[in-house]
């Protein structure tokens, strides 16, 4: 059974790090419920930051996943007049799962399923039918 805190690979992490910024999201959402239902603006103090804080280092593994699972390798062709730019597709997926709430799980999901997550992947080996 693979561990969730097993950080030793990019997959790993990024997927440790995207399970993180929905865990953070939803306690910004009790936090601005709180904060709407009792009037307390200093209900969503911390859980701000923390979440704050963890998006950016979303952003950031998220951009060196890029390059340690060879994000690239997908493209759009965006043409801007003459010039051609390549935009990695599952880069850009990414980073914009890090907006809405619990895109980032979306997306962990989506990218294991279709192999953009290395070891995490691969098919994991059935559970045997008691017999």
């Amino acid at each position: 059974m693979m561990s969730f805190f097993d950080l030793t690979t990019p997959a790993k992490r990024f997927r440790f790090i995207a399970v993180a910024e929905a865990i953070t999201w939803a306690w910004l959402i009790v936090g601005m419920i709180l904060k709407r239902v009792n009037d307390d603006p200093e209900a969503i103090a911390l859980p701000g930051a923390v979440h704050g804080a963890v998006f950016i280092v979303f952003v950031l593994v998220s951009l060196v996943s890029h390059f340690q699972l060879k994000w690239n390798a997908v493209t759009w062709d965006l043409r801007l007049g003459g010039l051609r730019i390549a935009v990695p597709v599952v880069t850009l997926l990414a980073l914009v799962s890090s907006i809405p709430p619990f895109g980032s799980l979306v997306f962990e999901w989506w990218a294991k399923r279709n192999g953009h997550l290395a070891e995490l992947s691969a098919t994991e080996p059935a559970a045997e039918v008691a017999a």
